[in-house]
């Protein structure tokens, strides 16, 4: 029934203006705004025909995982540039998950870095293998 269906995924954040200053400068994503749509939010990725919806929510609850992933050719690369922009990425020191100087998860599975968005939604870089 849905099969032909072109879906898109979408996500709340508290602050549209902080979003989409931090998506189009900080991340150097292309982002539309919609006022017509209550200043929705439009995140157009390559390969991603219809886009990523992200709407402003006045009670908006970071999720607890990651909303959305950027597959990288070159993690280090990435993660120093972004940083040299102002994200600070997640460090993790457990059992079952640590990161290294650079941020990266190296402790198995595909290399990872986590950081957050201006309303407190996780996302990630990963390389691509």
């Amino acid at each position: 029934m849905l099969k032909d269906s072109k879906a898109f995924s979408g996500f709340s954040v508290k602050d549209i203006d902080a979003a989409h200053k931090f998506y189009k400068e900080t991340l150097g994503l292309d982002v539309e705004q919609h006022d017509d749509m209550g200043g929705m939010l439009t995140i157009h990725i390559n390969g991603n025909d219809n886009g990523i919806l992200i709407y402003p929510k006045p009670n908006h609850e970071p999720a607890t995982y990651t909303i959305l992933n950027f597959p990288v050719q070159d993690i280090v690369s990435v993660v120093r540039g972004l940083k040299e922009r102002g994200v600070e990425f997640e460090n993790y020191d457990t059992e079952y998950l640590k990161t290294d100087a650079d941020s990266i998860n190296r402790s198995g599975g595909p290399l990872i870095a986590w950081f957050k968005d201006p309303s407190g939604n996780f996302l990630s870089v990963i390389e691509n293998q």
